[in-house]
């Protein structure tokens, strides 16, 4: 192989992967919905978490409520029919905007992590993330902003 190639080959290898690198995380769509904002707290159909694959019924791990009369989004995770956890999705180290990343949120702005109960498990953050009661009944999700 002659020099000209072996570069060639190894800058495209190199692109390669990194292009398919960034594609991984995207995988996995995250589902925005904006709920319906009520005197007291958030309503969530119980059914924005299924999706219909030919004919089998799975469930979304989280989705994000992007209101316009809440400052930030709130990421909420489907442990079972019953469990849920809902994060405000500002971080608790200087008030940036987190990213969820599958099952853990991420600060963009100084690097601090926190799982999908809204724990710190990784600084500079010192806080957990605000979170709220979810409960759920006749198949819709109340989010009690009212409470932490």
């Amino acid at each position: 192989m002659k020099r000209r190639e072996f570069i060639t080959n190894g800058c495209t290898a190199c692109l390669s992967l990194a292009v398919f690198g960034q594609l991984l995380p995207s995988c996995t769509a995250t589902k925005y919905l904006s709920g319906k904002l009520i005197k007291d707290g958030l309503l969530l159909d119980e059914e924005s978490f299924s999706v219909n694959k030919n004919g089998h019924i799975t469930y979304l791990e989280f989705l994000v409520i992007r209101n316009d009369e809440l400052k930030f989004p709130i990421c909420v995770y489907r442990f079972s029919a019953t469990d849920y956890s809902a994060l405000w999705m500002q971080c608790a180290h200087q008030g940036a905007e987190v990213q969820v990343m599958g099952n853990y949120l991420h600060c963009p702005a100084h690097g601090s992590e926190y799982n999908n109960r809204g724990n710190v498990t990784n600084g500079p953050a010192i806080k957990d993330l605000k979170t709220f009661p979810v409960s759920v009944n006749n198949r819709q999700l109340f989010i009690d902003l009212r409470k932490k």
